[in-house]
């Protein structure tokens, strides 16, 4: 039998990050930021690889690639489209890109020169697949079939805009026909698995469906630096904001993978910048570069979103939406995504990286039962023992309150300890409290919502207008013990 050499490039979690930006790097007991990402990087990375390899590349995308930065958010994706065309990729699925609104979304899938790929993206008045479930590319004498999921809760925890017309499974009972499909009427040499499911989600799928070859993850921006292999397949994730990507050179022969070489290549100074790709970045981002480099303020110590229990950089949004509503109480969405902002002067642009949705504000009543509920059922949605019941990001994000859980206990019998004002919380007493756009707090919680005038970046730019420098520490709102 032939043997095949073909190799895979990933990249995944882009979130709009077209320039180069801080990066987390986890050290000995203290985060390292250095500067990484930028298409002008991604683009040497990948012109480099296919010289080497000839007609044996397969690129991927796993989405979340279309919103994350006031330039993506300001076209609705449509800036990026030229950019990510020019990396020529073979592949992607989705995620935040069903923020525009299915509609639009879809309108801007026809623009790509690849196709978006989902086999658990549903018409919900029809039930047909609202975008095409895989396709077959030749590479090195190999057939290969790619097969699309998309991030599965899109419908369950996200405003209800993002799904509208549309329903959204797991994808994992679908799977095997379309393996035996491809497999059996197109004659595939190999399954390539384009997941934005999540490592957690992904390895379990790995585990229960046979004949996936290569599985290429997404959505919880795990760091892979070595590949995961579960029964017969390798998985691969390579972080987020465009800081790496992931390569995964593979030799087939008779239809199996006999060797696998990975790396995990980060995007930092080390590499030059593509001159072309380069200069479209520069021309995307000229008409608003006035706006973006606008300094507003200054920050004492480093923000970010690199630690799942409460965050520096969500601290200081709170801090903000809390200041506006005039509430002690606080609470966002657990976000995955913005790069870090360093010790200095606090940019415009730094203020839509921070909150891209820009979301409303609104403060809010809750009973003390209602409090408990809500963050138990948001412990579940980030640590539920069965992988296929994790949703969302991080924990959400909590100002005023201190609770200590323990991650291991069953559902709804995490929370030991949740005190406010060091007293513990009372069922029936009413909290005030701000919140931020429709996952702050869920529509089943709380009574007396109203809107303030004030939306996300405004609040965050007032905060750092009122001179000094801000701070944004970890304080130890939310405690596993």
């Amino acid at each position: 039998m032939t043997e095949r050499k073909i190799t895979i490039l990933q990249i995944n979690d882009l979130h709009g990050y077209i320039e180069p930006h801080p990066e987390v790097f986890r050290g000995r007991g203290r985060f390292n930021y250095k500067t990484c990402g930028g298409l002008a990087r991604i683009a040497t990375v990948f012109r480099q690889v296919r010289a080497e390899r000839p007609g044996a590349v397969l690129a991927l995308d796993n989405g979340d690639t279309f919103h994350g930065t006031f330039v993506a958010i300001h076209s609705r994706g449509s800036a990026l489209v030229p950019l990510m065309n020019a990396l020529a990729f073979d592949a992607m699925t989705a995620h935040w890109e069903f923020a525009y609104g299915p509609a639009h979304f879809r309108q801007l899938a026809t623009q790509l020169n690849y196709p978006v790929l989902a086999i658990n993206c549903h018409e919900t008045d029809s039930d047909r697949l609202a975008f095409a479930p895989s396709r077959v590319v030749e590479r090195a004498g190999l057939k290969i079939g790619i097969i699309g999921i998309a991030s599965n809760i899109v419908d369950k925890g996200m405003p209800p805009s993002y799904s509208k017309g549309l329903r959204f499974s797991l994808g994992n009972t679908e799977l095997p026909a379309h393996i035996e499909r491809l497999r059996t009427q197109d004659r595939v040499d190999l399954i390539v698995v384009l997941s934005h499911l999540g490592f957690a989600q992904d390895a379990k799928l790995a585990a229960e469906v046979s004949g996936i070859d290569v599985l290429v993850s997404g959505h919880t921006h795990n760091r892979l630096y070595r590949p995961v292999t579960v029964g017969q397949t390798v998985i691969i994730q390579s972080g987020c904001h465009g800081s790496f990507v992931g390569r995964l050179d593979l030799t087939v022969e008779g239809g199996k993978v006999m060797d696998v070489t990975h790396a995990l290549i980060c995007t930092d100074d080390a590499i030059a910048e593509d001159p072309d790709m380069a200069q479209r970045v520069r021309d995307t981002l000229a008409p608003h570069r006035d706006l973006l480099d606008t300094v507003v303020g200054q920050v004492r110590s480093p923000l970010d979103r690199a630690t799942s229990l409460e965050a520096s950089m969500d601290n200081v949004l709170l801090d903000a939406i809390a200041s506006v509503a005039d509430t002690r109480l606080a609470f966002s969405n657990g976000w995955r995504y913005g790069a870090p902002v360093l010790p200095g002067n606090v940019t415009m642009e730094h203020l839509w990286n921070i909150v891209p949705t820009n979301s409303p504000i609104s403060t809010i009543e809750l009973m003390g039962h209602e409090l408990r509920a809500m963050l138990e059922a948001n412990l579940e949605r980030t640590y539920s023992a069965d992988a296929y019941c994790q949703m969302g990001g991080f924990v959400k994000r909590c100002r005023g309150l201190n609770m200590y859980f323990k991650m291991e206990n069953p559902k709804g019998h995490r929370i030991e300890e949740l005190l406010i004002d060091g007293a513990p919380v009372v069922d029936r007493r009413i909290y005030p409290a701000a919140m931020l756009g429709e996952q702050g707090v869920p529509a089943k919680y709380g009574s007396n919502r109203k809107k303030i005038d004030v939306q996300a970046v405004e609040a965050l730019r007032l905060l750092f207008s009122k001179g000094g420098q801000v701070q944004g520490h970890r304080r130890g709102s939310v405690v596993a013990v």
